[in-house]
């Protein structure tokens, strides 16, 4: 049977109707924002979401024509708000239909996704989604869950114009205190070291979004870390999102890529080994697999390091948008 989800009190939700998609007599809004961990209302992709089973959802979203930051790349929607789109759907499902309290921490491990390039043209109008997530690997202890993963196929008038999934754990807030120890304490503190890559070599048309800052070695950069971005650090974190890494990641490809054409990332399959961490250097690093040395078959890899460890790994392919 399908059913609906909606708030029931501050901290889990249950079954009901608040969140369920519009019909043609109701108006559409997004979900609540607390649920998708973003500050500003702008930022919420959903708009809705209906469970078929104890696995499967179906939740509806939206993308805007234009965004400040995930901006259109030669009049075609940028895949990386697919990346997004999957995140936002693993919060909403932990805190609406899992129960997952609100002032717990979500551990992400991994994050990928694929787009359709030619399915990801802006129309007229803002691309309403259907998203079939379909869940795997529901680790419960008791009644609590400690961790989810999932698939997302997204839809758009009927067809799939992307695929993706993630996997995370879910930490109590006790648990992830012990987990942080000391780092709790350090200050969100910007890293912006010397000037940034100049924007138009990474597929920016501002500074203010450029991650990457250079570095003493050929294919490596530091990582730039500003954390008065309105949309990276749309909240208070007390270490660098994920998004940042996925974000240096396409940078990197752009920057690897001959002459400043536009690129689409259609593909990005990323690992997250450690948080990365304020007030201590972070640096990203590019290489083509040794069987692959153009890339054109198996992608870019690009890892970033903190502290003498491998903190994040992503393999990224790109296209020149038709």
């Amino acid at each position: 049977m399908t059913q609906t989800l909606a708030a029931t009190h501050d901290h889990s939700l249950a079954l009901g109707s608040a969140l369920a998609e519009p019909s043609h007599s109701t108006l559409t809004s997004t979900v609540p924002r607390q649920l998708v961990h973003r500050a500003a209302v702008a930022e919420v992709f959903l708009t809705g979401c209906r469970q078929l089973a104890d696995d499967h959802y179906v939740i509806s979203a939206q993308w805007p024509r234009a965004h400040s930051f995930f901006a259109p790349v030669s009049g075609h929607y940028d895949p990386m708000l697919a990346a997004e789109t999957i995140r936002q759907v693993g919060t909403l499902l932990g805190h609406s239909a899992f129960g997952v309290p609100l002032d717990h921490q979500f551990l992400m491990w991994d994050l990928n996704y694929t787009v359709i390039p030619g399915h990801l043209a802006i129309g007229a109008r803002p691309a309403d989604l259907e998203l079939d997530v379909v869940c795997s690997e529901i680790r419960r202890r008791g009644t609590r869950l400690t961790g989810l993963r999932y698939e997302v196929a997204i839809r758009h008038d009927g067809r799939v114009i992307a695929t993706g999934g993630l996997g995370y754990t879910c930490a109590s807030p006790e648990l992830y205190r012990r987990l942080r120890g000391a780092r709790l304490a350090t200050a969100a503190v910007p890293l912006l070291p010397g000037t940034p890559v100049p924007p138009a070599r990474v597929g920016r048309s501002s500074g203010s979004d450029v991650v990457l800052g250079p570095a003493a070695h050929p294919r490596c950069w530091q990582l730039r870390v500003d954390t008065q971005h309105p949309v990276l650090f749309d909240h208070y974190v007390d270490h660098v999102p994920g998004m940042v890494l996925l974000e240096a990641a396409r940078q990197v490809a752009h920057a690897m890529a001959p002459g400043d054409a536009p690129l689409l990332p259609t593909s990005v399959h990323s690992t997250f080994s450690r948080y990365v961490e304020f007030g201590s250097p972070c640096w990203i690093e590019a290489e083509y697999p040794a069987d692959d040395p153009t890339g054109l078959n198996s992608g870019l890899v690009v890892r970033a390091h903190q502290e003498g460890e491998t903190v994040f790994t992503s393999t990224v392919t790109t296209a020149v948008p038709a």
